[in-house]
């Protein structure tokens, strides 16, 4: 297999270059075994979870593609995965960092991230945090393995790591709904985060006790940070009366994906297709139990402290297009956080709640 896996690895690393990402990354793809962090992956089939081990047939060539991998599975639903190769050379690109750099990564997964860093920035430099005990032991195990031994932690990660700040540079791995303060103050000035929130990219810079900056062009959806997960309250929505909508839900939902993702932190959606395969009806729900559905036909129910068909209605005014990404920016303060497009002036507070958890 070593002779396969290098001959593999070096034509995932020329694809990662051809596409662009900084040789130093491209470089480390080459070098660290991929394989060693994801001994196993799942897929869907039939709507089942199946396996897939070093001993099936085509297991090599997968986990070098450049694709994203199930990694873990509990309760019949993904927790953790694998990344895209090509998305996480995105975020180590701007995320900027040089040998000497502190990093500190929230979401350890697999370890082969965290081993990405170590390669570039030696693995003294390099702090991963995971809440999930069997994850980070693991990923221990298998960092060791490679030759690597950066500081493995298990923990909230929205608590960040005072024992190893400052850091010079934070890169998150899980999807967030807003900045922990304890990043913000365990970051030394002039500190960069990469921070997946909602459907974007954040990325900020640390000036005296503020973090601000823009969202990256590139898309990207990650696992939720794992808290205490809030269900739809659907079987309430037939006792709420109804209203009227002109919008095509399905079509307003893709469209306005982004901004949702910021205005709305959290949300999720879904679908329920007719008897003949099209979209009947289309829900939104927020972690705070918030919940509407709207149908084919028109017709609306919401329930809950936000009336979140109400807050579709109003970007749909705003962008009659799918906006850029690149216009929408981030601002971290003491006192106040939020997401905004095209200047400060003009966005949507996010919570700022994560001691309360």
């Amino acid at each position: 297999m070593n002779a396969d896996d290098q001959q593999l690895r070096q034509s995932l690393a020329r694809l990662l270059s051809e596409a662009g990402h900084g040789k130093q990354w491209t470089d480390a793809v080459a070098q660290v075994p991929r394989h060693t962090f994801v001994p196993t992956y799942f897929y869907q089939d039939g709507g089942q979870w199946a396996e897939v081990t070093s001993a099936s047939p085509g297991y090599l060539e997968a986990v070098y593609a450049n694709r994203a991998l199930t990694t873990q599975i509990k309760e019949d639903e993904p927790t953790s995965s694998s990344s895209e190769p090509g998305l996480m050379l995105t975020m180590l690109d701007a995320l900027d960092a040089e040998p000497g750099h502190r990093v500190l990564e929230v979401g350890t997964g697999t370890g082969y991230n965290a081993a990405l860093l170590s390669q570039v920035l030696g693995d003294t430099q390099v702090t991963t945090v995971d809440v999930d005990p069997e994850l980070t032991t693991d990923a221990e195990r298998r960092l060791n393995q490679a030759g690597f031994r950066p500081s493995v932690l298990t923990g909230d990660g929205a608590l960040g790591a005072p024992q190893r700040a400052p850091f010079d540079r934070i890169i998150a791995t899980c999807g967030m709904q807003s900045v922990p303060p304890a990043w913000v103050e365990q970051a030394a000035d002039g500190a960069v985060m990469i921070i997946p929130i909602g459907w974007g990219l954040a990325r900020v810079t640390v000036d005296g006790g503020k973090a601000t900056g823009r969202f990256l062009d590139n898309g990207a959806y990650f696992m939720a940070r794992r808290t205490g997960r809030v269900r739809p309250r659907f079987d309430e929505l037939d006792e709420q009366s109804s209203t009227t909508t002109d919008l095509d839900g399905p079509e307003a939902l893709v469209r306005l994906e982004f901004p949702l993702g910021l205005a709305l932190p959290g949300s999720r959606t879904c679908s329920w297709t007719g008897s003949d395969g099209s979209v009947s009806a289309v829900g939104i729900w927020t972690p705070d139990g918030s919940t509407a559905t709207a149908g084919r036909d028109g017709s609306v129910r919401q329930v809950g402290p936000r009336r979140l068909w109400d807050v579709v209605e109003k970007l749909n005014e705003q962008f009659t297009t799918a906006p850029i990404r690149e216009d929408f920016g981030l601002t971290v303060t003491p006192e106040r956080q939020w997401t905004w497009w095209k200047s400060e002036e003009t966005g949507w507070d996010v919570p700022n709640d994560y001691f309360a958890e």
